[in-house]
């Protein structure tokens, strides 16, 4: 900034620029607050079907995101003007301050044609009038004025440009809409963007090289501003993709000579989270830079990088740095149908990933049960984080089917230095698969996680279901747990179609007699499994009030179709005893709490419920089976009775009226109603036996 301009600046069109930024502020809050509380709020609740279920709500939410993003960016926006405004205001002043101080002593300060400036006397005093005075100064007094206006107009420069950088750089983030990036002030906005290139120089230039004290601060900077929109998009434009995955391929060399690997490895797993969050919310900008990143990463992750002794791909590098962070939807499914492409290329990618005979360093230091070859490990976690992102990925068939790829065909290899435990790949697997089927991050996630089922989630059960029962006896042991509180959240649908007397209903039931079974080869996966569907079957006595009969007909049929999977897998007589060491132990009795979907609308009543049933399941298990699964096939139904009369009250504590009418005959409380779900339980158990024959 010049003097001139600096000097003569009128700075009330920059005010009434910002008055006008205050009241879009002020109207921007109120249409968020009216989309999240009135229009949102009532979308949530809707019991709305097909394309509403879907589309409407999906615009809905996203048109009041835009307006929480709209408001969040006009704030960030009239702040930072607000603040550059009064500090040019403030340098005017103490410009025609110094200028004053100047004139005092007979000095004043002239532009030049360059843009610069000058300081030179107002009358020499040799030219002064007779009689009149000129003030003296001294050489010193010009040069301190000089330093003084040079002073003010560095300054008023930086204020001016780095407002004009950070204000770029906020809108950079999102090409079509607005920004959830919120500052203060603009010097919070430009600290944000320097530190990031601070910390980018010494990634870049030291690199793995750096001393234990820059690490440290390295790494103390990526906790710092791990969530900072700027920051984390300056921080990976800056070092930019192919550093990235060689300064990760250099650190996790094993046969690194440098300082840091010894003396920091302890703090190699939180240096590790912390910049896969960085990478995560940067890959969330919508900037030109940060979009030819994602474009480059996932190309450069299909090479390989050299480290001193080894050999290293580029998915096993960054698969490890997405196992923190929310990294962008869209950048998830290009890596991943990038990745799977490759594996199928290989046809056995473990003989790949583990380096083909070399020796492969280990590249991730977040915990000690792997050693992070596997890179399908952290790309399955990054999913398990990104439900949208999970559900599209097991939705795709082109360019290849990623979920037949990753449930069904793909072969897994020990990645660990030890030889017990699950399979880490497998296990991510699974979370990803629930995640994808569930549109949540996990069966514990918070209810404000959880969404209705759309089309999508729909059909990637669907998918799950048929390639993991294709699966047969080679059901991954990994996945039992997470199919099981996947048929859970989609207990509605699992329960219909194991009671639909003709299977037809929703899901196969050859595969999910087939996948049931594989659930229950173990003890504790099948309490899971047996306990989500008396959610279900609790859900559906509850709402069920047009045709009660029907819910308790559908409760005994679940019931049985439950108990001939359990048989078939602890009796199987065509493939042998197919049981695990679990089924070995005792019973524990315990109750799974808070697997009632959340937005169900007899949440606390079914919870009350699913608790009285699981107990009293639980306790005929324990009384019947006691230690052992094998006990006599014509004994194998016996041990539901407590089970099938505490379903039974249930339904009759809410049908009793209807029960009572004497146009419904034999539902009497005391005979009539245990006599209909035994009865129903057994038909269940004939339908499942016959699935079971025909397998």
């Amino acid at each position: 900034m010049d003097l001139e301009t600096l000097r003569q600046g009128n700075f009330a069109l920059l005010g009434a620029s910002i008055d006008d930024w205050s009241d879009v502020v002020k109207n921007l809050k109120s249409m968020e607050t009216n989309a999240r509380d009135d229009l949102k709020a009532k979308a949530d609740k809707a019991n709305w079907a097909g394309v509403n279920a879907t589309v409407s709500r999906e615009f809905i939410t996203k048109t009041a995101g835009e307006f929480a993003d709209a408001h969040t960016q006009a704030t960030t926006i009239h702040n930072i003007l607000k603040d550059t405004r009064d500090e040019l205001v403030s340098y005017k002043g103490q410009l025609e301050q110094a200028l004053e101080r100047g004139r005092k002593k007979n000095l004043t300060v002239t532009s030049t044609s360059d843009g610069g400036f000058t300081v030179t006397m107002i009358i020499h005093p040799d030219r002064a009038a007779k009689g009149h005075e000129v003030p003296d100064h001294s050489p010193q007094d010009a040069e301190h004025l000089r330093d003084d206006v040079q002073r003010i107009l560095n300054r008023a420069t930086e204020s001016d440009t780095t407002a004009a950088q950070v204000l770029k750089a906020i809108a950079d983030q999102a090409e079509v809409g607005f920004s959830g990036a919120s500052y203060g002030d603009r010097d919070s906005a430009l600290d944000a963007v320097r530190k990031a290139e601070e910390a980018a120089k010494l990634l870049k230039e030291k690199g793995d090289e750096m001393s234990p004290e820059e690490f440290q601060k390295l790494n103390g900077l990526l906790a710092s501003y791990q969530n900072d929109p700027l920051f984390q998009e300056k921080f990976a434009t800056q070092v930019g993709p192919k550093g990235m995955l060689e300064f990760w391929a250099d650190l996790s060399s094993p046969d690194n000579p440098n300082e840091l690997s010894r003396t920091q490895l302890n703090q190699l797993g939180e240096f590790q989270k912390n910049l896969g969050v960085v990478l995560g919310g940067a890959t969330q900008s919508d900037s030109p830079a940060m979009r030819q990143w994602e474009n480059d990463m996932v190309r450069l992750a299909g090479e390989r990088y050299k480290t001193r002794g080894a050999e290293v791909w580029g998915y096993q590098i960054m698969s490890n740095l997405m196992r923190t962070g929310d990294y962008d939807d869209q950048f998830l499914n290009k890596y991943g149908n990038s990745l799977v492409a490759t594996e199928e290329k290989m046809k056995l990618p473990g003989n790949y990933w583990q380096g083909m005979g070399q020796m492969t360093p280990k590249m991730n230091f977040i915990g000690d049960a792997e050693f992070g070859r596997d890179p399908m490990t952290g790309f399955m976690t990054a999913l398990a984080n990104s439900p949208d992102a999970a559900t599209e990925f097991f939705n795709t068939k082109d360019p290849q089917d990623n979920a037949q790829w990753v449930l069904k065909d793909r072969p897994s290899f020990d990645d660990s230095p030890l030889d017990d435990g699950p399979n880490e790949a497998l296990d991510a697997t699974g979370r990803a698969m629930f995640a994808a089927v569930s549109g949540a991050t996990g069966p514990d996630a918070p209810k404000s996680e959880f969404l209705p089922h759309t089309p999508e989630h729909d059909a990637a059960m669907k998918r799950s279901l048929e390639f993991l029962a294709a699966k047969g006896n080679d059901f991954p042991s990994e996945l039992r747990d997470d199919m099981a509180y996947a048929m859970g959240n989609h207990g509605e649908t699992v329960h219909r179609a194991m009671s639909d007397p003709l299977g037809t209903h929703g899901l196969d039931a050859d595969q999910l007699m087939e996948v049931s079974k594989q659930i229950s080869r173990n003890k504790g996966d099948y309490i899971t499994l047996t306990d989500q569907m008396h959610v279900a079957i609790v859900t559906d006595i509850l709402t069920e009030k047009t045709n009660p009969e029907d819910s308790l007909d559908k409760a005994g049929r679940t019931i049985g179709f439950l108990e001939e999977a359990r048989y078939q897998a602890t009796n199987d007589k065509k493939d042998g005893d197919l049981t695990d060491a679990s089924w070995k132990k005792a019973w524990a009795y315990h109750i799974i709490g808070g697997a009632v979907t959340p937005w169900n609308p007899a949440m606390d009543a079914v919870q009350r419920g699913v608790d009285l049933v699981t107990s009293a399941w639980l306790a005929d298990k324990t009384n019947e089976i006691n230690d052992t699964a094998n006990i006599d096939f014509a004994d194998t139904y016996a041990s539901r009775n407590k089970e099938l009369r505490s379903l039974a009250d249930i339904w009759y504590a809410q049908n009793k009226e209807w029960a009572e009418d004497p146009a419904h005959e034999g539902y009497s409380k005391d005979h009539g109603v245990y006599s209909v779900i035994g009865a129903s339980a057994n038909d269940g158990n004939k339908k499942a036996e016959g699935i079971a024959e025909d397998q």
